[in-house]
């Protein structure tokens, strides 16, 4: 294995993350309620983690939030490293 495995995500950001989506899971009801009535003065008093934006999408393996593909939830260095590899089932190196 590659040093950059060996570079696992914080766990602290892991914690973090986990944190932001209970917080949006729990203000969402009250978040499109107050949306529909245009009331961005109670809107603006929830906590700032309550936004759904403030949610970003990190690679499973080293934790980078850049570059993050989505179908694979990891980024695209560690895809690629792992791909070359063949550990990753139905992915092939295209050559023509």
């Amino acid at each position: 294995m590659t040093d950059q495995f060996l570079n696992m995500a914080k766990t602290s950001w892991k914690e973090r993350e986990k944190r932001k989506r209970k917080s949006v899971e729990k203000y969402a009801a009250l978040r499109a309620e107050l949306k529909a009535k245009g009331d961005y003065l109670a809107l603006s008093q929830l906590p700032r983690n309550a936004s759904p934006v403030r949610l970003s999408n990190r690679c499973r393996v080293t934790g980078r939030k850049r570059a993050f593909l989505r179908e694979f939830q990891m980024s695209r260095l560690t895809f690629r490293e792992l791909a070359c590899a063949g550990l990753i089932p139905g992915v092939t190196k295209a050559s023509w």
